[in-house]
């Protein structure tokens, strides 16, 4: 296929294969900023998703945000746990703290409700496997909140990797950085390691991380990692961190983030014929500009701006209205943990870690 075609043929939906009819209900468990500024607008604009009820820690406060979408029922965690309002939905998103993530979503899985659970899944490999297990049970759908999966940027870079476009990928180069305190306070859940589980490569990290794997459709069998933190702020997770992950084809990725640094995100992947350059990657609602090199061709391509949260959510639900099973399951979050653990354990014990 000529460099060109990989373009002009492409459709942004490439997994929408077919039109179902209704949508799936959601449920949304913790109705932080991202919750209220991406994944409400989100499901609201798209087409295979509707929210019926909010459950947060403060139904009162939380009744202006749901007489804006028009959300009939608001309910506090522990009814939540209880059962109440189960008759309203048919899926949980869980947008809670992650140390919280396998509490609700084991409580959905076991009520019968499909879930799409914000990465990481858990703060570790064991409670990340009971959320899998615990949906496995029940026979529900299970999905990780990989929106960079649905983004149409990244999944033509799939295609054009997969095809050999730029011969075999030697090289990727992946980074993300976000000044965390310039949008949140200082006694923010994600500076709380009991809550979080990390810092800056749990929070950020995880998107080149991720998308790395996706990309090359492979898992890394060894990683290292390197963490700082000098900001008193950060004293009690990764201010900054540096990972580098070898696969089983010989590729590596070196990889950053950081939590006080300028907004920023880029990847490369540099193969044994040519290149793939993605700008703002990991940025949210911006155009993707992706230059491509294969031998002696070089193409730009800037494609609209794609609300990647729209497009994750109504994946899911086109998922579980055609008995689809996603690409970013369960699984796919599992095998993030365990190169997040053994990046820690990398970094404490000054070596690399066998995956």
């Amino acid at each position: 296929m000529a460099l060109e075609e990989y373009f002009s043929d492409f459709t942004d939906r490439d997994w929408e294969r077919e039109s179902p009819e209704g949508r799936v209900r959601m449920a949304i468990v913790g109705i932080g900023g991202f919750a209220r500024e991406r994944a409400l607008p989100g499901i609201q604009d798209g087409t295979y998703c509707e929210t019926t009820v909010l459950v947060t820690g403060s139904p009162g406060s939380t009744a202006e945000v749901a007489g804006e979408y028009g959300i009939d029922h608001v309910v506090g965690y522990d009814a939540f746990l209880a059962g109440e309002k189960r008759e309203a939905y048919d899926a949980v998103y869980v947008a809670a703290p992650n140390a919280l993530h396998g509490e609700y979503a084991v409580a959905a899985a076991e009520a019968g409700k499909h879930v799409i659970c914000e990465k990481p899944l858990e703060t570790s490999v064991a409670e990340a496997r009971e959320v899998v297990s615990a949906c496995d049970d029940a026979g529900v759908t299970l999905m990780t909140a990989y929106r960079l999966q649905c983004e149409p940027t990244v999944r033509r870079t799939r295609d054009l990797l997969a095809d050999g476009v730029v011969g075999d990928v030697v090289q990727v180069h992946g980074g993300f950085s976000n000044p965390l305190l310039d949008h949140a306070s200082p006694d923010t859940w994600r500076l709380d390691p009991d809550l979080a589980g990390g810092g800056a490569l749990v929070d950020l990290g995880v998107y080149p991380l991720n998308t790395v794997r996706y990309l090359l459709d492979c898992d890394p069998d060894s990683v290292y990692a390197s963490t700082i933190s000098t900001d008193p702020a950060f004293e009690a997770v990764d201010e900054h961190v540096a990972f580098q992950l070898e696969f089983p084809t010989g590729t590596t990725a070196s990889c950053t983030a950081s939590f006080n640094a300028h907004a920023s995100s880029q990847l490369e992947l540099v193969g044994t014929d040519g290149r793939v350059r993605i700008a703002s990657a990991f940025g949210g609602v911006v155009p993707h500009e992706m230059i491509v090199e294969s031998g002696e061709m070089r193409m730009e391509h800037a494609g609209e701006p794609v609300d990647e949260v729209r497009e994750e959510f109504d994946y899911f639900g086109y998922c579980v209205l055609t008995g689809t099973d996603p690409e970013p399951d369960g699984r796919d979050g599992l095998a993030d943990l365990r190169a997040i653990e053994a990046a820690y354990d990398a970094a404490e014990r000054g070596e690399r870690v066998s995956l």
